[in-house]
């Protein structure tokens, strides 16, 4: 009986650590040389207006080298421990929904971006670091550049590494009319609600 309650208590050190090994510290994120997004605000008020998205939910998004938005989707995260291996794996999954990988390409040319709404304040957490941990593999794994993580929380918006962010929105602010925030030229997105949809850029506020 010892010995089976030993190997236990081993086996949950030794899950622990492997999920604290599956998160990125913001010196390791700001070390990575994360490309900047010209305009955040842009990017955020977009994914905000389209996906709604409430504490507790991911949204994951393809921009174009234009920084076009090309494909998005959005989910609830599990209640689970944070584990940059299980965010990994949800991301990819959605990715692989909504735009096909570009793996065979010598270099990245589209950069996926997370926007994760949350609870609390604006200060890194280690689900914070699991995300990023995530964001970046998918990304290897997809063929993709890894672009900037974004938090939602009651305080309005941040991107990590990169000191921009705003009050709007934010995790409790109502959502404007995309109608309102999308620019003269169409083109054609995806989403993760299935066939393609002509939408206009979202427009600078």
């Amino acid at each position: 009986m010892t010995f089976g309650f030993a190997s236990s208590a081993a086996t949950s050190t030794s899950g622990s650590a492997s999920r604290l090994a599956r998160m990125l510290q913001p010196s390791e994120w700001t070390a990575a040389g994360i490309p900047l997004l010209r305009n955040p605000r842009e990017v955020v008020s977009g994914l905000h207006t389209r996906h709604r998205p409430t504490p507790s939910t991911a949204v994951v998004a393809v921009l174009d080298p234009e920084e076009r938005l090309a494909a998005s989707a959005s989910f609830a995260r599990r209640s689970a421990p944070a584990d940059g291996w299980e965010f990994r794996n949800a991301l990819l999954a959605h990715l692989r929904r909504v735009i096909p990988h570009d793996l065979r390409r010598r270099a990245p040319v589209r950069t996926a971006v997370l926007l994760y709404c949350r609870d609390g304040d604006e200060r890194w957490t280690e689900e914070d670091g699991a995300w990023m941990w995530g964001l970046r593999d998918a990304c290897t794994l997809h063929g993709l550049r890894c672009g900037a993580y974004i938090t939602l929380t009651r305080g309005g918006w941040q991107v990590f590494g990169e000191g921009r962010g705003g009050r709007r929105p934010n995790s409790t602010s109502v959502p404007g009319d995309l109608a309102e925030t999308l620019a003269s030229e169409p083109y054609e997105l995806r989403t993760a609600g299935g066939s393609p949809e002509v939408l206009r850029r979202t427009a600078a506020r």
